[in-house]
């Protein structure tokens, strides 16, 4: 196959994330208001007694990301949050790009001001693609394993991508590399052996504390491959999308975006004690 052929698929990919991502934007502020979450009066309840803070990824914001997954939770009882992060001088709409551990900077400084308005002594933590990866270094250098109870990773970055072998092309580009990294941090942290992947990595995935779930797709073609999504550790649940519903055909976007079986494993995991089985039928839930 011709080389530009062989990038069409990775990059055809990236920009029918991004799109995905950004085509609900337009109705964002229109439904925000009555969507119930970022409610800084919302007291967490006996039942769900941590308020969850959602965290968007690459290229989304804190609307478009979760205009499905932060109503699913809100019809649920729960004290719901979402921040911006990663902003770039110039750059609207567009976040999740700048450096990974400064964006870990934001989230700190978001929790505390959620936990201050909820009155919670700790919050539970859902990101999807970046948003799953990022809060690893909140909880492992920022001390955020003492303020969070439990984090849910959905298509997360955990060991960087290779996006179908096309980062694997930038050395014979003199100049890509540092191109990318200059323009957009946050992507050239995901690569594989990224610097900052690999401090983050250094001594093991997991935090002691601090219970972690990570749901991933076979589907997946931003993440590759999938299962270097998963982590480990001994408080560790790993989920594959395909193992709860074989006809699941959820790829990268969908499973954050819209995917009602994947947000079900989620709260099953923001609520163990409550927890239902997932199955197809989930999306019906």
């Amino acid at each position: 196959m011709l080389p530009w052929k062989r990038l069409l698929r990775p990059l055809t990919a990236l920009l029918l994330t991004a799109v995905v991502a950004v085509v609900p934007a337009a109705t964002a502020h229109a439904a925000a208001p009555s969507s119930g979450w970022n409610d800084y009066s919302c007291k967490p309840s006996a039942t769900h007694p941590r308020p969850v803070v959602l965290v968007h990824g690459t290229f989304a914001n804190s609307t478009d990301n979760w205009l499905a997954f932060a109503p699913y939770l809100v019809d649920r009882g729960y004290c719901v949050f979402s921040l911006d992060y990663g902003q770039l001088p110039g750059v609207p709409l567009f976040n999740a790009l700048g450096p990974i551990d400064k964006s870990a900077e934001q989230l700190q400084v978001f929790v505390d001001k959620v936990l201050a308005a909820t009155g919670a002594a700790k919050a539970d933590l859902v990101g999807h693609s970046q948003g799953g990866l990022m809060p690893r270094y909140y909880l492992k250098f920022l001390g955020g394993a003492a303020k969070v109870n439990t984090f849910v990773g959905i298509a997360p970055n955990n060991h960087g991508t290779t996006l179908d072998g096309l980062t694997n092309l930038l050395p014979y580009f003199p100049g890509a590399e540092d191109l990318l990294s200059a323009a957009t941090p946050a992507l050239a942290d995901q690569i594989v052996g990224s610097a900052f992947l690999t401090k983050l990595n250094a001594g093991g995935d997991t935090v002691p504390g601090v219970h972690y779930t990570v749901i991933a797709t076979k589907y997946d073609e931003v993440v590759t491959p999938y299962r270097s999504q998963f982590l480990t550790g001994s408080d560790v649940h790993n989920v594959l999308l395909q193992d709860l519903c074989p006809v699941d055909l959820s790829e990268h976007a969908a499973i954050g975006l819209l995917d009602r079986i994947a947000f079900h494993e989620a709260a099953n995991a923001l609520d163990p004690a409550h927890a239902t089985p997932t199955n197809c039928a989930s999306v019906f839930s």
